[in-house]
């Protein structure tokens, strides 16, 4: 995992894959938050917008009950 933020646009990435796989799609969680998927459905990784207002709520995300090693 791998995590960036970029205080000049406030914007926050984690990165759960390697950052050279495609993006697929990408699909709002929730109003400045989206998560890019690969074309297996895998998920890559979260963008958070504004993110310095948007972690003082609290983001809930549902994720399968089996989660594989990251590679």
């Amino acid at each position: 995992m791998k995590i960036e933020y970029d205080p000049e646009r406030d914007l926050l990435y984690i990165y759960f894959k390697k950052t050279d796989i495609a993006v697929a799609r990408t699909e709002t969680i929730m109003p400045g938050v989206h998560a890019d998927f690969d074309s297996e459905g895998k998920l890559l990784g979260l963008e958070v917008i504004d993110a310095s207002e948007i972690l003082d709520r609290t983001i809930e995300i549902d994720l399968p009950e089996k989660i594989s090693t990251l590679t």
